[in-house]
């Protein structure tokens, strides 16, 4: 299975009376998840399901993504889930690829268990709102790398 790991993008934080849970993407989040979508559509890494975080950020980073038709399962376990609960519901996908959208330091810890030998990125460890990573996983070992982009690296600062 291909699997994409993708941190939501910048939320905002005007509003500090706001439940956590119920933060919007900030423009630049917005904007952010767009190129992340342009990237991941131009590599061809189009997943056939996502398992996406039930938050209004994880929902809007997913939303402005625009990928071509994919079925999207919003889920009240990924907000701010664990590593082992994401990797676990990953592994028992059936499907070609997947992508999850989810939370800080869940799907970073779940990022660095994936992969047999991590990026040389220098965010890959901050794992900053945004990243993401594409590897092919098999079996419960880590998998192969395949890529890891974060936003600056597409022009959003």
């Amino acid at each position: 299975m291909k699997l994409i790991l993708l941190r939501h993008t910048k939320s905002d934080w005007t509003d500090p009376a706001q439940q956590d849970r119920d933060r919007p993407l900030n423009d630049r989040g917005r904007a952010a998840a767009a190129e992340v979508g342009k990237w991941l559509t131009s590599r061809g890494y189009l997943p056939d399901l996502v398992l996406c975080s039930d938050a209004v950020r994880t929902r809007e980073t997913f939303a402005a993504l625009d990928l071509p038709d994919t079925t999207v399962d919003h889920r009240a376990d990924l907000y701010l889930a664990d590593a082992d609960t994401i990797l676990a519901l990953a592994r028992a996908q059936t499907a070609a690829c997947v992508l999850i959208v989810a939370h800080n330091p869940g799907i970073a810890e779940a990022a660095t268990q994936a992969v047999a030998t991590p990026p040389v990125h220098t965010e890959f460890a901050h794992y900053p709102t945004g990243a993401c990573l594409v590897v092919d996983l098999t079996d419960d070992r880590p998998g192969r790398l395949l890529d890891f982009v974060v936003p600056r690296d597409l022009g959003v600062t």
